[in-house]
């Protein structure tokens, strides 16, 4: 087969593999990621091995599948700033802040703690810390627009301690790194400079600017050519959170979605992206996560690591989280789903670990470990956020009715 045949047959098998995981995870009572994240652990090396056929010699493929998830994962980042708004953020940036800050500095105590107990040099104990520090709240969006629940108190409040989170580990890790290879704290400060630069660039952009192009775009004679000029919006935010701000694109794309939840084109956009993300690009997403996880090529003392930080990570959110949530004045309840909420590693956790491995930071057993720890954590966020909104969601139901 051709590379191109290659590429196409992989994205067919994964879509339908995706689809199907997540009816019978619906069927089940469970949000369709989860089914979507188990799928790829079992067509993984864990399990199958897809990318092991005989006929995909293409070596570039699972490299292809990379970047094609990722371009998912802005996708979603995207739709769901544009359910929101900045003032709905505004009003939670107290809990926002805390829950942020916290649900941060928590793991990665923790973690460095973990590593000394396993007898780690200082550095490697503090780069696993860094590593549990780490948020990807892409997984909880998804649950919570499943459970209707996205512009609740606790969603804006969730998704306004990532972008604390995002700024906070980045900032941390920079800071890290530059004093690993002997820079200075000069770097620190640059860092949080480009952060501040691209976060009043964009706003600045999104309030004035973008809202009469895109007026202006919807008047001219070209197909689609709303949704179009979204997507590039999208994808220039996301590479300028990268490369202005020394963020995650992801953050990019989530701002770009907000910027545009201001404009009379949003429910345009978000017909036609919500169609396209979650009909191609999501679900290889999802599914991509678990494809990285190999629970055979792990030794065992990288099983006992494992086990400890993936504990460490799933209490560290919880009580650092939760507990600046509830300084930000949510209730005990909406302070265990935000905790919750922040639970999930996802490809962030997986940035973050490659460059410690890139950096000669991380053995192969203790990346494998993290790893690992992404996926768990993965995968037990929908359930447990289901479980935790459950009784507010059937309280709601009732009153309706």
């Amino acid at each position: 087969m051709t590379p191109f045949l290659q590429i196409i047959f992989i994205i067919a098998i994964l879509l339908l593999a995706a689809k199907t995981a997540g009816y019978i995870s619906t069927r089940f009572g469970q949000p369709s990621v989860l089914g979507e994240l188990l799928i790829g652990v079992i067509l993984g090396p864990s399990l199958l091995g897809i990318f092991n056929l005989s006929f995909l010699d293409y070596e570039e493929l699972p490299h292809f599948i990379d970047d094609f998830a990722e371009i998912g994962v802005l996708f979603l980042m995207f739709l769901a700033g544009l359910e929101l708004h900045l003032s709905d953020l505004a009003k939670n940036k107290d809990a926002s802040a805390f829950a942020g800050t916290l649900g941060v500095l928590v793991p990665v105590l923790l973690g460095f703690l973990v590593g000394k107990f396993f007898q780690m040099e200082t550095d490697q104990s503090m780069f696993l810390g860094l590593t549990l520090g780490a948020t990807s709240v892409s997984i909880s969006a998804q649950t919570l627009i499943e459970l209707k629940v996205l512009r609740s108190r606790v969603g804006f409040g969730l998704l306004g301690a990532a972008v604390f989170d995002d700024m906070l580990v980045i900032l941390l890790l920079s800071g890290f790194i530059a004093l690993h290879l002997g820079g200075s704290s000069l770097e620190i400060i640059i860092v949080l400079v480009k952060m501040i630069v691209f976060l009043s660039l964009s706003l600045a952009f999104g309030y004035w600017i973008l809202p009469k192009i895109s007026r202006k775009v919807q008047t001219l004679p070209i197909t689609q050519g709303t949704i179009t000029f979204a997507v590039i919006i999208m994808l220039v935010y996301g590479i300028s959170a990268e490369l202005l701000g020394g963020m995650a694109a992801i953050t990019g794309s989530f701002i770009a979605g907000l910027m545009y939840a201001r404009t009379k084109e949003k429910n345009e956009i978000e017909r036609g992206l919500r169609s396209l993300s979650y009909g191609l690009f999501v679900p290889i997403f999802f599914t991509n996560i678990g494809l990285h996880v190999d629970v055979r090529g792990m030794s065992i003392s990288a099983l006992w690591v494992l086990v400890m930080i993936t504990i460490v990570a799933i209490l560290g959110k919880i009580l650092g989280a939760g507990l600046g949530a509830k300084l930000g004045k949510f209730s005990w309840l909406e302070s265990l789903q935000l905790g919750i909420g922040m639970i999930s590693r996802g490809e962030v956790g997986l940035i973050v670990a490659t460059v410690g491995l890139q950096e000669n930071l991380l053995t192969s057993d203790l990346y494998s470990s993290i790893v690992g720890m992404v996926l768990i954590t993965t995968l037990i966020t929908p359930p447990l956020l289901r479980a935790s909104f459950a009784k507010s969601i059937n309280i709601d139901k009732s009153t309706q009715s």
